[in-house]
């Protein structure tokens, strides 16, 4: 897969593409990389997405803009999964975001070679957001290439989207963010040294380096950590600011896994969500906070001697 930044490819020849943020990759926007795919296929072309960094509500609204589903590398590997090509990653400044929906359209088709366009049913961009579906098509039948909507995934009467995925995240929901996503909820990210207090309190724990401080998600977790050189892993997790032990504290996503004992510092962990036990409590006293992780470790084990 070619990684390219901005809207430039030193390969003339024409590409399907499609566009978005595609925060979280869920299964919408998996239909629509499916669909991109099939229609390049029946046309003889390369497959291409441009996506933008940060979201355009980062850079608008950054006190606002809703927590990431996905880090921009958590991203490029789920494209890499679904075998696109070519990912245009456009960084979103000031200069971009004052691009004209049409001076947008031409740069699809004429510095990518876009012959074929495929878009979600809402996508807005532009300048003010005044780019739709009806623009693109018409500027399509005037310069010779395809452009096609793609519809809205339903569930159980919900529109799949990266909202009702954070959502379902922040209730703890993890079943119905595993049918939004066709797969559990996962961060990656390598493992880095921490207080060690998880170690004192005799329960060791895997520090996962979060890229951004508003995780979607919060509280003890049964969680399996995927390693390249170890494979899967099972564990209980927290993820929070642990008040008990600290005040005003950044989140951190603390990992143990049961009996394991190796350094596994500077390795890189994708830590999955299977289920949430709990949320985050301040606890009286250490003593206390350490009788309730023994227990959640007990639960957790529980969890996958049931879940085999």
């Amino acid at each position: 897969m070619q990684i390219l930044r901005g809207l430039y490819s030193p390969d003339p020849l024409p590409i399907a593409l499609t566009i978005g943020n595609f925060d979280g990759v869920h299964l919408g926007h998996q239909a629509l990389l499916n669909q991109l795919k099939t229609a390049a296929q029946a046309r003889g072309l390369k497959t291409a997405v441009v996506i933008f960094e940060p979201h355009p509500r980062e850079f608008f609204t950054p006190q606002t803009a809703p927590t990431r589903l996905s880090s921009l590398r958590e991203k490029l590997e789920l494209f890499r999964r679904f075998g696109i090509d070519r990912i245009h990653v456009c960084r979103f400044d000031a200069r971009f975001a004052q691009m004209t929906a049409t001076d947008f359209i031409h740069a699809l088709h004429q510095k990518l070679t876009a012959k074929f366009v495929l878009i979600g049913d809402d996508f807005r961009f532009g300048s003010g957001r005044i780019g739709d579906f009806a623009l693109m098509e018409k500027i399509a039948s005037q310069h010779d290439f395809e452009v096609q909507a793609v519809q809205s995934v339903i569930h159980d009467g919900v529109r799949i989207s990266s909202t009702a995925v954070r959502a379902a995240l922040a209730a703890g929901q993890m079943r119905r963010v595993h049918d939004y996503l066709g797969r559990a909820y996962s961060i990656s990210g390598r493992v880095v040294h921490g207080d060690g207090v998880g170690r004192k309190l005799g329960y060791p724990t895997a520090n996962i380096q979060l890229k951004h401080n508003r995780p979607p998600l919060s509280g003890i977790f049964v969680v399996e950590a995927h390693s390249t050189s170890m494979g899967v892993l099972q564990g209980v997790a927290s993820l929070g600011v642990r008040p008990t032990l600290k005040h005003d504290a950044k989140p951190v996503l603390e990992v143990h896994l049961f009996e394991f004992k190796q350094d596994i510092y500077g390795k890189t962990l994708r830590v999955e969500f299977l289920q949430k036990r709990r949320d985050e409590q301040k606890f009286p006293d250490v003593a206390t906070l350490t009788q309730q992780i023994a227990l959640d470790v007990e639960n957790a084990k529980k969890w996958f001697e049931q879940h085999d």
